[in-house]
């Protein structure tokens, strides 16, 4: 009897043995994710993210890829609208590029450095590791961590970060404002590390080429294997220095930086958009379609204490653009116009995440918040409005049609 009892006993010794080695506590999982960050060249990964910031989600298929030192491509399809925009970062700068209208942003910044984005690995993983109050479950099949979110605004509090057991390749993101609701959700499809990629992939020219050609960005080959060498229309280069025109001809036009604002600070508001449209303008070579009136496109989300005071459309030059201007609380002006091609010298500008495409921020007492979405260039221009506020109202503002 006590021989059966001492191998039971050993029975459930060795049981607990093996069951404590298959598990993995907090610790542990941030040590093997600091080494798998140390050791990480590349990755490429795929999903759907979903905004739930306005009256309806919405949704945009997200591609990624990342290539050591600091290359980065973006891929932001709106799923509704079938419209791409590519985020790109090369050794010539970043760039926030539209291949369907022909149009490029391009500005010196170290992003994503020193910024978080939800659908970047090394974000979600530094947002783990540095959190001391993480709080760790440990799933069928998933290390999951509840964390505070590492975002440049102040709406997204807190985040939940599913990593498979298997590789640590993240699975699911959830991220939540103060009230615990879900703002921000991105689900992997896949996600790969050691991707490899072709010796164009993180090339201005090639993303340009291959997206007008129908590309749908999932394709690392040089452009000039599908097409011929002279097969196309090269797109103007990413050498234009500013304030010079892009080349004629171009099958797209290169923009230093946020299109429209002056290093004139008196410039750099919306008030007058004759004279915030410095610099000379030509015509592009394909206009794309649409490049008229495009109605009245009004935020749905104001701060409390603000009303719309008055709005304006002007037409001159066969040129479109809507100001709006609010009062109260804060006062701002926005901005919207379908530019043409053109580059000009700018003020200093940083980069700010929207979620569904980067923004630039320049100036200092009076500040002015640029993107450009479905060819149509936003600004809005406040002495007062936070940051924080600028970014809700232009997120409030996809989505909607003009009026």
């Amino acid at each position: 009897m006590r021989r059966i009892s001492w191998m039971l006993a050993m029975v459930l010794v060795l049981s607990a043995l093996l069951a404590a080695c298959g598990k993995k506590d907090a610790a542990a999982v941030v040590k093997d994710l600091n080494e798998v960050v140390g050791e990480m060249e590349s990755y490429q990964g795929a999903g759907i993210m979903t905004l739930h910031t306005g009256d309806t989600p919405q949704q945009y298929k997200v591609e990624v890829w990342h290539q050591k030192p600091s290359y980065y491509r973006i891929a932001l399809t709106n799923a509704k609208k079938d419209v791409t925009q590519i985020v790109l970062r090369n050794d010539e700068g970043v760039f926030v590029l539209t291949p369907s209208q022909n149009k490029s942003f391009r500005f010196q910044s170290n992003w994503p450095d020193n910024q978080g984005q939800v659908y970047l690995y090394e974000t979600l993983i530094r947002s783990i590791t540095g959190d001391t109050t993480r709080q760790f479950a440990d799933e069928k099949e998933s290390y999951v961590f509840d964390v505070a979110a590492n975002y440049n605004t102040h709406a997204l509090v807190r985040q939940k970060i599913w990593l498979n057991k298997s590789d640590y390749a993240p699975k699911q993101v959830e991220v939540s404002d103060s009230n615990a609701n879900v703002v921000v959700d991105v689900k992997f499809d896949s996600f790969k590390f050691g991707a490899e990629f072709g010796k164009d992939a993180f090339d201005m020219q090639r993303n340009m080429t291959a997206g007008t050609e129908g590309n749908s960005g999932t394709d690392t080959t040089n452009p000039a294997e599908q097409a011929g060498e002279n097969g196309t229309k090269e797109p103007a280069s990413s050498e234009t220095a500013p304030g010079q025109e892009p080349t004629t001809g171009s099958a797209e036009g290169v923009t230093d930086g946020q299109t429209g604002v002056s290093e004139n600070p008196e410039q750099q508001g919306a008030q007058d958009p004759a004279s915030s449209e410095p610099g000379t303008e030509e015509p592009t070579m394909t206009e794309p379609e649409g490049a008229g009136s495009f109605g009245v496109i009004e935020p749905t989300y104001a701060p409390e204490g603000v009303k719309l005071k008055d709005d304006q459309i002007v037409e001159e030059s066969g040129d479109y653009s809507v100001m709006l201007r609010y009062e109260g609380t804060y006062n701002y002006t926005i901005f919207e116009a379908r530019p043409q091609d053109r580059a000009v010298s700018l003020a200093p500008s940083r980069v700010v995440d929207l979620g569904f495409t980067l923004g630039m921020i320049s100036g200092d007492a009076l500040q002015t918040l640029t993107w450009m979405t479905d060819g149509i260039e936003y600004r809005i221009t406040s002495a007062d409005l936070p940051e924080s506020e600028m970014v809700q109202i232009a997120t409030s503002m996809q989505e909607q049609s003009g009026k």
